[in-house]
């Protein structure tokens, strides 16, 4: 079985209720968004192409042009989300499970952004390393999930992709837990720590898959029945709209459940997994050995470990410019020796 309590994460999410609501704001938003730029392209696709002798045929095309420019904009908003609320979130969380005290009100969105500032300069460095982890994750995924090692039973070639699939989907949030590492070790280098959370994800990966895998189903079933909640009431909203009643109505509670979704069941699971992860890897150290299975597998895994041996932090910077000197005779080993120089 599982080894998370939805209850305690709902408790620990229900105290960062600044973050829910703002969450609720944004991703509704959206989604109204999303209806709005549909309906009104429809609007207009159906009035130009019902001119005259028209049928009203652009509908479609209007309605698709909309939803094309909302999603346009919100491809380049992407990673401002993530660094501004999404990150935000899991700070606060994560001290939370720490055991600290939050400030409340606007005072907890404040102190979240800052703590995700203070561990990622810039938003291009977040959402590059939340990139990067990404496509490690689905690497690893194949690297370890193989069929055999699922249902070892001959023949069941056919139903691999699907079962891949289905574990590939149970990762979506996966990354925002390796993320929410980067904020407990309050690592200068996020490369690094995102190395690390990495090599000790995949070291207990078989634990890590089966909590996500239920937290999928759950997740998904929880949003499919706020959909068929939600859709009676949308119906009668969409025969506003030219077209088809139907279209309009599947399309406005999809997006609304994705809505809820995103802003509740998401951050809900993101707690679950998070608190399986840290109470799993206690204790531990990263695995060479895993380092090198990783790095043997994946190009973006190379690419994580260069970024992290290359890089600067601020601070380091900071500290060589202000005492070259002392850097200097820090180096010098003592006793002529030095560990660094072992082999």
């Amino acid at each position: 079985m599982w080894d998370f309590s939805l209850t305690n994460a709902a408790k620990l999410m229900g105290r960062t209720s600044p973050f829910i609501i703002l969450r609720l704001l944004v991703y509704v938003g959206i989604a109204l968004a999303y209806i709005l730029a549909t309906g009104i392209g429809a609007g207009i696709g159906y009035g130009v192409t019902a001119m005259g002798d028209g049928d009203g045929s652009g509908t479609f095309l209007g309605g698709l042009l909309g939803f094309g420019i909302v999603s346009g904009v919100l491809y380049w908003a992407r990673e401002y989300l993530l660094y501004l609320i999404k990150a935000g979130h899991i700070a606060v969380l994560v001290e939370l499970l720490q055991g600290r005290e939050l400030p409340s009100g606007r005072g907890q969105i404040d102190h979240g952004q800052k703590v995700v500032k203070e561990r990622f300069k810039e938003a291009s460095i977040l959402f590059g390393v939340d990139q990067l982890i990404k496509g490690i994750l689905r690497m690893l995924n194949r690297m370890v999930m193989s069929i055999s090692r699922i249902i070892p039973i001959p023949g069941l070639e056919k139903v691999a992709g699907a079962i891949n699939g289905v574990i590939n989907t149970s990762l979506t949030y996966v990354d925002e837990v390796m993320l929410a590492y980067n904020i407990k070790t309050g690592s200068d280098n996020p490369w690094q720590s995102s190395k690390d959370a990495l090599i000790l994800y995949a070291q207990n990966y078989k634990t890590m898959l089966k909590n996500a895998v239920f937290l999928m189903v759950f997740m998904y079933a929880s949003a499919f029945v706020i959909f068929l909640v939600i859709l009676l009431p949308v119906a009668a909203i969409a025969t506003l709209f030219p077209g088809s009643v139907g279209t309009w109505s599947f399309l406005s509670a999809a997006l609304l459940a994705w809505s809820i979704k995103a802003a509740l069941l998401e951050p809900l699971a993101v707690t679950a997994m998070m608190d399986v992860y840290f109470k799993t890897i206690e204790g531990q150290t990263p695995n060479p050995e895993w380092d090198q299975k990783l790095s043997s597998a994946s190009d973006k895994f190379r690419e994580l470990s260069q970024k992290a041996a290359s890089y600067v932090s601020d601070s380091f910077s900071a500290n060589t410019t202000a005492s070259p000197a002392a850097d200097t005779q820090a180096a010098k080993p003592v006793g002529g020796t030095s560990a660094d120089t072992a082999p």
